[in-house]
C-alpha cells in the first residue's frame, strides 16, 4: 500500500484530502505543521508528499530545498497544491515534481499520484 504524506495547515482540507485518498486505497499521514514535516518524513518514509503551497512556519521553497538536499529524501516525489493562479510555474521553479490547483479534482490528483509512483 502506497503511503502519502499530506501537509496543509487547514485542518479541514487536510482531513478531507486524507479521507478522499484513503478511499482510493492509499495510506495517508496528515501533518498540519511544516516545521515538523522533515522529521516525520524521515521517520515514516512516505511514497509521495502532497504539500500545501502556503505554509505559515516553513515555506514550501525551504521544505523542498531541505528534502532535495538530504540523501534520505531527495527522491521523494512532491506535489504542490494551491489555489494560486501561478502555482504550476512556481512549483517547477521550487523543484516540485507536479502541481494541482485547489479546489482539485480527486480523479486528477489520483492520476498525478499514479504517474509519479510509476516513475519512481
Amino acid at each position: 500500500m502506497e503511503v502519502i504524506m499530506i501537509c496543509d495547515d487547514d485542518r479541514e482540507i487536510l482531513e478531507l484530502t486524507g479521507l478522499l485518498l484513503e478511499s482510493y486505497g492509499y495510506k495517508t499521514l496528515l501533518e498540519p505543521n511544516s516545521a515538523r514535516l522533515f522529521e516525520r518524513i524521515v521517520k515514516e518514509m512516505p511514497d509521495i508528499l502532497l504539500l500545501d503551497f502556503w505554509m505559515p512556519k516553513v515555506a514550501r521553497d525551504e521544505v523542498i530545498k531541505i528534502l532535495k538536499n538530504d540523501i534520505r529524501t531527495r527522491n521523494l516525489p512532491i506535489i504542490l497544491f494551491s489555489a494560486s493562479i501561478e502555482g504550476a510555474i512556481i512549483a517547477r521553479q521550487c523543484g516540485a515534481n507536479d502541481f494541482i490547483a485547489k479546489p482539485y479534482d480527486v480523479e486528477q490528483l489520483n492520476s498525478k499520484i499514479q504517474h509519479l509512483l510509476k516513475s519512481a
